[in-house]
């Protein structure tokens, strides 16, 4: 299906899912409550309406994904500087990219064209194996490889042994369970909730380098993604300190154009509990 149509198809599901079943729209106005208090209410429904129209985009974009060829997808969704993570790989290093929920994060897949290490990702077990086999033949198709999440020490360990260069995608902005959770901190103005760790210590266990991924959108249909390197040794930072500086950056993404990010996710809903 050619984009224009699957737009249109976009144009139809935006008022299905907002107007007329309000998906998740008490959680979505929750959020922007929280985080633009300043803000009036105008202002904020203004962004609640952008946001469920680029959603509802995401969502044909991603259906568009399964059969889309590499060449159209490499003039849409367009890597500013992937050379820094072939400029790291040169230099012997694995490397940790983190990012957050922003943008169209389903097409970063298409990296693994474009870099000499090997890409991998994490996924949590479906319950429906048509699905997951489906999921995973597409997100694998340029090449990388989806790890379950309960796997990914022991893989990465193998590749470290085998001497295999990686390059390991996360995305860290969501709400990690209460009881797992080891650090909490403020989070776009809301204080006291709690913050994914992981990608710092793996990054820290491995010696990899830490990178931020920044996923812009230019217009409908078409992303620009920007590296920008953190450090290239994650060891010599104290506990904490590169997931602050990851959160910080996310944040300023966030709030320069907030219409893009996931506002679905109940990111808030630990706020205070700290046990």
């Amino acid at each position: 299906m050619p984009f224009w149509f699957l737009y249109r198809l976009s144009d139809l599901l935006y008022i299905i899912m907002y107007k007329v079943f309000g998906y998740r729209k008490k959680v979505v106005r929750e959020n922007l409550s929280l985080v633009f208090p300043e803000k009036s209410p105008k202002e904020r429904l203004q962004i609640e309406k952008e946001f469920y129209r680029h959603f509802a985009d995401l969502f044909v974009e991603m259906i568009k994904a399964f059969h889309m060829p590499l060449a159209e997808m490499q003039k849409r969704f367009v890597f500013k500087n992937a050379d820094l993570l072939n400029q790291l790989t040169d230099k012997e290093k694995n490397i940790v990219v983190v990012g957050g929920h922003y943008a169209n994060w389903e097409w970063v897949f298409s990296l693994a064209a474009l870099t000499k290490a090997f890409p991998v990702a994490t996924y949590l077990k479906i319950n429906n194996r048509y699905f997951e086999k489906l999921m995973l033949q597409n997100r694998q198709r340029f090449g990388g490889q989806l790890i379950e999440t309960k796997q990914l020490r022991k893989a990465l360990k193998k590749f470290q042994t085998n001497q295999q260069k990686f390059i390991l995608g996360l995305l860290a902005d969501q709400s990690p369970q209460q009881h797992r959770a080891r650090y909490w901190r403020s989070f776009l103005g809301v204080s006291d909730v709690p913050v994914h760790t992981g990608p710092e210590e793996l990054a820290k266990k491995y010696d990899t380098a830490f990178v931020f991924m920044q996923i812009n959108k230019l217009k409908r249909g078409y992303y620009k993604v920007n590296f920008s390197l953190i450090t290239e040794n994650s060891r010599n930072f104290p506990d904490y300190k590169l997931t602050d500086i990851f959160i910080e950056k996310l944040e300023n993404q966030i709030r320069q154009d907030p219409r893009y990010y996931l506002w679905t996710h109940r990111r808030f809903k630990h706020k205070g509990k700290r046990v």
